[in-house]
């Protein structure tokens, strides 16, 4: 098969749905030869900041010597950006490979993340891969990662979303989240919700993993755009990031930390490996910005609590007015999402991205006017961007938000690269 025809076989598998539970990807694994026992794995959780995260600590570990894998999800592009070696996303070539191997030993109703992630597991072997990100795609405890063993679990914060598989509360979707710890390694946590927090606690203390938790063991600050972090063993001052905004600060201070702690499990890391992970770390679609006249911000925002992060963030660029060009997905809350960044913008140019779930433009422009914003609906990415280029001068910044797929599709478009849809 073709490198198109072997993505339209895997998406497909979408029909199966979402079917949360380990058992499946259990046997897929045995019948690969379990792939994942030849390298460590880091876990990592949460709703907010895993790929940033993530970003930071595979650059801290690719910058102390080791071969380190990333598998995370959704793309924004291109499917090859969700499994990374060292930086460097999977050549098309081995996807259709690894893909024809793994489809072949899948059990029957096999989902689409199973698939993949042990492609990502099976291609990490092969490739030598010493210590692998794996993030979750949904949850936790019944998340196909879930079947790797972890030498450490991360969880980033955790807020409402998937509240259909999750649970309604915030408790209910952290008791997911944590249940993909390991009994007796170590959980480090950013600054939770304090119904995640006691959950979070509750859970390392049955498993005997010992728990550091952001702000009481470890944290980072920002000082005149550098990053101070005071660790649990060490301290840095004045570092430079490749990540931008406010809200990266926690981020970093949890790769940090974690990667602090993985010197218990084989994996030690010199501090000035931490200090140039940190600044190689790229994560594209936050806080991303293209440089022009005017300039375009892109970010991922998609639920309530990375709105906010984003408008706290906006706060620091400077800029003459905001374009807002947003769309989001049609099973999402308007208002979460839009609340905190509609008051910011002069002007909102409604889109919908290339997929089916998509919520029409003429809703969104209707649902942002009647919020109060001057709104007008704009129909696609491409042209929604090109309205707001049109309408912005040479000091002001088009923000493009809302969701992921909107931005991965406007990544694509002021990159002039082919774009490759999917959720999942």
């Amino acid at each position: 098969m073709t490198y198109p025809e072997t993505l339209q076989h895997i998406y497909a598998l979408s029909r199966f749905g979402i079917k949360p539970g380990l058992d499946r990807i259990a046997r897929l694994l045995g019948a690969l030869g379990n792939p994942q026992e030849r390298f460590a794995t880091v876990h990592l959780v949460g709703t907010n900041g895993k790929g940033s995260t993530a970003s930071f600590l595979s650059a801290i570990l690719s910058a102390g010597g080791y071969r380190t894998g990333l598998f995370t999800s959704p793309h924004l592009i291109s499917f090859t950006e969700r499994i990374r070696i060292d930086g460097a996303e999977i050549d098309e070539a081995s996807v259709v490979r690894l893909a024809q191997r793994v489809m072949a030993a899948a059990p029957e109703e096999s989902t689409f993340f199973e698939i993949i992630t042990a492609m990502a597991a099976l291609h990490f072997a092969e490739q030598g891969v010493e210590i692998a990100v794996f993030e979750a795609g949904m949850g936790g405890r019944l998340d196909a990662t879930n079947a790797l063993n972890g030498v450490i679990s991360l969880i980033t914060p955790i807020s409402l979303d998937h509240t259909e598989y999750l649970g309604s509360r915030v408790a209910e979707i952290a008791v997911e989240k944590a249940g993909i710890c390991k009994a007796e390694t170590p959980v480090v946590s950013a600054r939770q919700h304090p119904e995640a927090a006691r959950v979070i606690a509750r859970h390392a203390r049955e498993l005997a993993s010992p728990l550091f938790l952001c702000g009481e063991h470890f944290d980072a600050a920002w000082e005149d755009g550098k990053l101070n972090y005071r660790g649990l063993r060490l301290s840095l001052e004045g570092v430079g990031t490749g990540l931008t905004g406010l809200y990266q600060s926690g981020n970093a201070a949890l790769a940090l930390a974690a990667a602090e702690l993985l010197s218990g499990a084989g994996f030690p890391v010199a501090p000035q490996a931490l200090v140039s992970g940190l600044a190689r770390a790229t994560w594209p679609g936050r806080m991303e910005l293209f440089p022009g006249e005017p300039r375009v911000l892109l970010d991922g925002a998609h639920n309530p609590a990375g709105a906010q992060a984003l408008a706290r963030a906006l706060a620091l660029i400077p800029r003459a007015r905001l374009f807002l060009v947003a769309g989001v997905m049609g099973d999402k809350e308007l208002s979460g999402i839009l609340s905190p960044i509609l008051p910011l913008a002069d002007r909102v140019f409604a889109v919908a991205p290339a997929l089916d779930r998509a919520l029409p433009a003429a809703q969104l422009a209707a649902f942002c006017r009647g919020a109060g914003a001057s709104a007008e609906e704009a129909g696609s990415v491409a042209r929604g961007i090109a309205l707001a280029r049109a309408a912005a001068g040479a000091d002001d910044l088009i923000l493009v938000s809302g969701s992921l797929f909107t931005v991965g599709e406007a990544r694509s478009i002021l990159l002039a690269r082919d774009f490759e849809p999917f959720r999942g």
